[in-house]
């Protein structure tokens, strides 16, 4: 199959002169449909940074990067907000859940921003839900759920939209040992149940069992 993200010499450089950082430094690889890749490597070694590239959160300095097609170094806004919302579904290692919305509400947020009709949301998070494993806490708010129920949660909302791609940082970081293996079966099922490309990063080596591909990172480089 055909890769959904393309990235080539991908550099991304923070500062000038003596206090120059090459964050990135010379990435290429590609993401294809139904596989799971896993970034590890170090903090402060390059993981999250180009993960933002990848899922147009940030600009490269120098490079190509594209996404179902649409080369983001030279993107207009517009063009970005649009992979962003079709293409691309973010996971936070902090959860990132609004606390004053339903499980449910959390869920239906990408689809309010696409417009969808409301019927057309209502089946989508229902859907979701039961993905998840979450339809009995559909009404709950975050703060009345464990971490790893607020990260299915998360999880959920980011493939509200059926994105190509899935960029989870560090998406167990804050998970105990046996959440965080629930976690990564769960992503692990979804990417080759529903064909969609997935990269996460983590400092955890167990995740790495549940990937197709995985890749080091260090000083900006891929090892």
């Amino acid at each position: 199959m055909s890769a959904v993200v393309e990235a080539h010499g991908l550099v991304r450089t923070y500062g000038s002169g003596e206090t120059e950082v090459h964050a990135v430094a010379g990435v290429s690889l590609e993401l294809r449909p139904a596989e799971l890749v896993v970034l590890r490597g170090p903090s402060g070694s390059g993981k999250t940074t180009l993960l933002n590239l990848l899922g147009g959160l940030d600009r490269p300095t120098a490079g190509t990067v594209s996404v179902g097609g649409t080369e983001l170094a030279t993107a207009s806004e517009t063009e970005l907000s649009l992979v962003r919302q079709r293409d691309v579904g973010f996971v936070f290692q902090s959860f990132a859940l609004l606390p004053v919305l339903s499980a449910a509400e959390n869920i239906e947020v990408p689809l309010r921003i696409r417009r969808t009709p409301s019927a057309e949301r209502a089946a989508r998070v229902d859907e979701l839900l039961q993905l998840v494993g979450l339809a009995e806490h559909r009404n709950q708010r975050p703060y009345e759920l464990s971490g790893g129920q607020q990260q299915r949660v998360g999880i959920a909302r980011a493939l509200a939209a059926s994105p190509r791609v899935l960029v989870a940082d560090e998406p167990t970081g804050q998970l105990d040992s046996g959440t965080a293996e629930q976690m990564m079966m769960l992503i692990s099922d979804i990417v080759r149940g529903q064909g969609v490309a997935a990269i996460v990063s983590t400092h955890d080596p167990k995740i790495a069992d549940h990937a197709d591909r995985v890749l080091g990172m260090r000083a900006g480089r891929l090892e």
